[in-house]
């Protein structure tokens, strides 16, 4: 689905209030020829002078509130691997940044972890308390 910057994020069309459509208007009608011309490219209904930015990554959180890095930073940690390859830390940093992300292909490779380690569990091939 593409997004027109006319609308908000959420796919909602965004209004301008009057101010802000004098403004806009103002702020074309400033603007050099060649400028001009890309604006008239898109259109000028759908050019927003307003656009709101995207959340920076370091303010996405979990359910838990915690950011990617403190995530990846308390798994490290608490994970007692003392020698990890930077493959391995990257693969952890790219499952948090899919998860935070709502990524579902994130979503499929943890819910397939956690099957499998209780499909081992059950197995008995690993102790129910051998996983921290």
């Amino acid at each position: 689905m593409s997004i027109s910057a006319t609308m908000f994020r959420d796919g909602t069309q965004q209004i301008l209030t009057p101010a802000e459509e004098e403004q806009k208007r103002f702020m074309y009608d400033s603007m050099s020829p060649r400028r001009r011309k890309y604006i008239d490219r898109i259109g000028y209904e759908n050019w927003d002078p307003f656009q709101k930015p995207n959340d920076p990554l370091d303010i996405r959180q979990d359910p838990t509130k915690r950011t990617t890095q403190q995530l990846i930073r308390e798994f490290l940690q608490q994970s007692n691997i003392k020698d990890y390859s930077n493959e391995y830390g990257k693969g952890a940093l790219e499952c948090a940044i899919g998860i935070i992300n709502k990524d579902e292909k994130y979503r499929g490779i943890f819910d397939f972890a956690v099957w499998y380690t209780k499909l081992l569990q059950k197995e008995g091939f690993i102790e129910p308390d051998s996983i921290k």
